[in-house]
This record gives C-alpha cells, structure tokens and sequence, in this order.
C-alpha cells in the first residue's frame, strides 16, 4: 500500500519566537520571502503526495489564507504584469489538496496526530512537523515511503548528531539491520550522553500505520502534561516493528531562534539574486568581529 496522505502539525503556541508568534504561526515565519510551512508542503508534494491535512490552532488562520486563492491580490498582479509573482500565487493556491483541522487543546504532538484519524482511515501515512524543513536532492518524505515500502511498518526518520549534543533530542536504539535502516526498540526522551543507546536522532519526519491511533489511544500523559509521541511509539514497537531510517540531507529547526537564524544565512547564500552581494557582506561582518 503506498502513502498517499500527508498530516502536518501546526498547532502550537510558538512561546520561543514571542513577540513574534502572538498574532501569527510561527510556521509562517519566512525563511527569506517564503513561510516555513510553504517548504514542508513542497516537501509532501514533491514526493508525490497532495491530500494534506493541517492540524491547526487557535490563532492559526494566516496558514489556511495562506493557501488560499486571493482573486484581489492575483488581479493585481495580473493588471501590473508581474507574470512571475502572479504564477507564484496561483501555484500556492493549487500545489495540494489542503484540508485543516483545529487541535482544540494543545495537549502535545501524539494527541495533534489523533485528530488525523477520522482523515487517514485505515491508511499509512506521512507526518512532516510544521516548524522543521530539510534540505535534500531527494525529498526526506520520499526516502521514507521508500523505506516503508520495503519494511510495511512505522518509519521514523533519524539523523545522526554529535554525541555531546543528545540531550537535546529523542534518541532511538536497537538492531541494525543495514548501515542506514534500524529496527527499533528503544526511545529515550533527551538522554544522558553517557547513557544513550545511539547518536540517533528523531528528525521530525515520519511514516505511520493506522495502528499509532491505538496506540496513541493507550498513552498516558508523559512530559509537559501532553500525550507525547515517543511514548506512544513504545507501545507500538511491542505490536510491530517500528523502523529507523537514517537520512540524507540536512535538517533545520525553525523551532529555535539561534537556529532560525542560521537557516535564514544558509538559504540566503542559495539564492542566485544576491547570494554574491550579502556572501560579500557576511565577509566584512566576520572581518570587523574581535
């Protein structure tokens, strides 16, 4: 069975981008002229899906307008013969089938999943958090239904990261079953570096059987109060397998501001329009730090 439905979790306050984020999604926050979540969406559509459900929130509307038609804007742009800018729009408007939902309490990212049960059905699917993009020739969602294809269970996808540095993330363990795929048994929620099972890291992309629902159903609350993922995924791995595949590409957390900043640097240097110019100004900046 193939995936053929993307869920995206959009749904939280975005407390470390405040003031920012008070009247708007942090996943819209741009990466130079182009909202966060935009990239994700191209992510899901590039690997060839394009029924997307959005869980949302409270104050979250600017993500559905969005990806919404705007006749007025559009018209605008038309009279003013700003062909490029007016395709742009058009092409936000119709890149996928884009469905939202409201998460009516914020009550962690395994009960933002639940609410796609009713849209996924008895279907595998794809989850792509709303505030991660990830830079790759192939798209991370397409290494992972290819994975999913082969091993028919739960994927997760994992990056490698410094060992001093696990603390700051869920971390998987198990049986290595090639030198990029593990079976997974073990999921520690920021692990002591001493202790951890694995320099693993969750990387905020995953593919899910229908069973994650019963599962979810089955979690108590864990950390913050919230019904967390990760636990949910101990569960599941009693039932079946839970794979991890480590992928290619370079994962940015837009969740972070020290992060956002190095991806705005980053994607900025990428862009053939004024890459020479501002390469040229980081220069002199770096020159004139003591």
């Amino acid at each position: 069975m193939t995936v053929k439905k993307a869920v995206i979790p959009a749904a939280g306050f975005g407390t470390r981008f405040l003031p920012a984020t008070k009247a708007q999604p942090k996943e819209m926050l741009p990466i130079i002229d182009t909202p966060t979540i935009q990239y994700v969406v191209q992510e899901a559509v590039d690997s060839g899906i394009e029924d997307i459900l959005i869980i949302s929130g409270k104050g979250k509307r600017a993500i559905e307008d969005h990806f919404d038609r705007n006749p007025e804007l559009e018209a605008r742009l038309e009279e003013s013969e700003k062909e490029k800018l007016f395709n742009e729009m058009r092409h936000i408007a119709d890149m996928a089938n884009i469905h939202f939902i409201r998460q009516k309490e914020i009550n962690g990212l395994g009960d933002a999943i639940y609410y796609a049960r009713y849209h996924t059905g008895n279907e595998p699917f794809a989850v792509l958090l709303g505030d991660t993009i990830v830079d790759s020739v192939i798209p991370v969602t397409q290494q992972l239904i290819d994975a999913f294809e082969q091993y028919n269970a739960s994927i997760l996808a994992v990056e490698k990261v410094p060992k001093d540095k696990v603390s700051r993330y869920g971390i998987v363990g198990g049986k290595r079953l090639s030198d990029t795929i593990m079976e997974v048994s073990e999921f520690v929620e920021k692990p002591d570096p001493a202790t951890a099972p694995s320099d693993l890291a969750i990387a905020g992309r995953y593919i899910l059987t229908p069973e994650i629902y019963t599962a979810l159903e089955q979690t108590p609350k864990g950390k913050n109060n919230e019904i967390q993922l990760t636990d949910a995924f101990k569960i599941l791995s009693k039932r079946e397998k839970v794979i991890a595949d480590t992928i290619e590409g370079k994962r940015y957390d837009i969740g972070n501001k020290l992060d956002f900043l190095k991806t705005t640097v980053e994607f900025a240097l990428k862009r053939k329009e004024f890459s020479e110019e501002f390469g040229e100004f980081l220069k002199e900046t770096v020159a004139g730090l003591k």
